[in-house]
């Protein structure tokens, strides 16, 4: 079984954390799993919702993917010396995504190194302060990083860890169920397009 972690700290944005990980275990019968993964046993969302941790922050060492969710308190996390340290991440062996802030996270870690980044708004001038340049583009992936901008591009965050884990035709057929009805065609080309798209950027 493939493992993904979404790591989701306190202050966390719903659509980031929840969007990835339901579109990622959509693909469990398939050998891929998704665990929202926070750093104490409970955390709250920015909207005051309580969700109890799949896993401890520990297990993005193990995990095959990890996903570094965004929040109003992204800064905060990137302040504090002894959490950032728990993430310990291996680029070489593991996927490696970020949501919105999450890119401040990575870059904290010094994952991003030259890598443009794709953030929200809100953070973009924070994430701009640590010497990367902001894409205005709602994904982007060099290797085994990526990065998405914007709540709803979480959706293409999931897109690619689908399809670099478990093919094209297996986020296809994820992208066609979720779609909303009547946009099925349209749902999946947008998905599986900035995907190739932002890949294509660094080729």
């Amino acid at each position: 079984m493939t493992q993904a972690a979404v790591v989701t700290f306190d202050g966390f944005n719903e659509l980031d954390s929840f969007i990835a990980s339901a579109l990622i275990n959509r693909c469990r019968r398939d050998g891929l799993e998704a665990f929202i993964t926070t750093p104490t046993p409970v955390v709250t969302s920015m909207n005051g919702v309580e969700v109890t941790g799949q896993r401890p922050m520990e297990f993005v060492a193990e995990a095959d993917v990890v996903l570094i969710g965004s929040g109003v308190k992204a800064r905060e996390v990137v302040a504090d010396e002894r959490l950032v340290s728990r993430l310990v991440l291996d680029p070489s062996r593991q996927l490696i995504g970020a949501q919105c802030s999450g890119a401040l996270v990575l870059a904290k870690l010094g994952l991003l190194g030259s890598m443009p980044a794709c953030t929200d708004r809100v953070s973009r001038p924070f994430v701009e302060a640590c010497d990367v340049t902001v894409l205005d583009a709602p994904f982007h992936a060099e290797g085994n990083i990526a990065t998405a901008g914007g709540c709803l591009a979480s959706q293409y965050l999931a897109t690619w860890v689908i399809t670099r884990t478990l093919g094209r035709d297996a986020a296809h057929r994820v992208m066609d169920y979720v779609a909303p009805v009547g946009e099925n065609r349209q749902t999946v080309e947008r998905a599986l397009s900035a995907v190739h798209a932002g890949e294509a950027v660094a080729r």
